[in-house]
């Protein structure tokens, strides 16, 4: 069965909401919503079938966008591959050219709404930022906490809260603060043993490669609602982490780093190769910052990852 190449878009305005449109009930997956766009035509190259699609759809032209996942996905009757673009302006005022009902969404209630199953990994990148930042080691609780909320002013809306060298009880106390500091401003994820889940509902949690091959076999260990990420080196971890089902993951070392400098990096050859087959958004992680955060975008990638690259001093 020959793959469907959809072009479609993620079309935020500027206050952040985000445009979807709902299928005719005799097309396929009718009924549900969908990010607007259609069938890429033979020969023709993305941007044209996106501009193409969404003239044709809207009524808009689109002036600035960038790649943001590709979804391979398989149906019972239909093989596609979803490229999604992020488009962030646009000439013309969006309505349903074709009658299609449209609503303008916050990112944060796009899981109100059915879409086709395809969709799932596309919510999940329109929900999550380009940066996500990884707290440094070394640093005490209160130095940690001030660092947070300088990362916070500076519009951080993802980070993870990692303390290796930490005691249990002394990482508990510090994840609290944090929890209050990141409410309602950005998504805090934790690290650690999966009975604290219930301890810190408002959380989500990041995996480690070894949390990760102990799970997978298992199932997901929580809520769809509750973000789940895992750390990722390598095809066989990612295909884990597809197999339980987390939202998103980071893949590293991409290039070498002066903390693990042991590490082999996998390169940007590979890691685009990689990225190909895996339908989850991810962040590229080691020897990456703002200034990769184009060719991260270029290789299939959500964004960056980073300590230092994001850690204000």
């Amino acid at each position: 069965m020959k793959r469907v190449h959809v072009a479609a878009a993620v079309i935020r305005r500027a206050d952040g909401r985000i445009l979807i449109a709902k299928r005719a009930d005799a097309s396929h997956q009718g009924g549900l919503w969908e990010f607007p766009g259609g069938k890429v035509e033979s020969g023709e190259a993305i941007e044209a079938a996106l501009a193409r699609e969404l003239q044709e759809e809207l009524g808009i032209h689109p002036t600035a966008a960038r790649p943001l996942i590709q979804v391979r996905h398989d149906y019972p009757d239909k093989q596609v591959l979803l490229d999604v673009w992020e488009v962030s302006a646009f000439a013309g005022q969006a309505h349903g050219a074709e009658g299609q009902p449209l609503a303008w969404v916050n990112p944060r209630q796009l899981g109100d709404y059915e879409f086709p199953a395809a969709n799932r990994p596309i919510i999940a990148a329109a929900r999550l930022p380009e940066r996500y930042l990884i707290t440094p080691d070394g640093l005490g609780a209160a130095e940690l906490l001030r660092g947070i909320q300088r990362a916070l002013d500076s519009d951080i809306a993802l980070l993870q809260l990692r303390a290796p060298a930490m005691f249990d009880p002394q990482y508990r106390d510090l994840a609290l603060d944090a929890v209050g500091l990141c409410a309602g401003r950005a998504q805090l994820m934790l690290k650690g043993p999966l009975e604290w889940l219930s301890d810190f509902p408002a959380a989500g949690w990041h995996l480690t490669a070894q949390q990760l091959r102990e799970l997978a076999a298992s199932g997901r260990p929580l809520a769809p609602e509750r973000w789940l990420a895992a750390s990722c080196h390598s095809a066989e971890e990612l295909a884990l982490a597809a197999q339980l089902g987390v939202d998103f993951v980071t893949l590293s070392p991409v290039q070498a780093t002066a903390t693990h400098p042991q590490a082999q990096p996998l390169g940007w050859a590979a890691t685009a190769e990689l990225l190909q087959g895996f339908n989850q958004p991810v962040y590229l992680l080691g020897g990456v910052g703002p200034a990769e955060l184009e060719r991260a975008w270029q290789v299939g990638a959500q964004g960056v990852a980073g300590i230092r690259a994001f850690w204000p001093d």
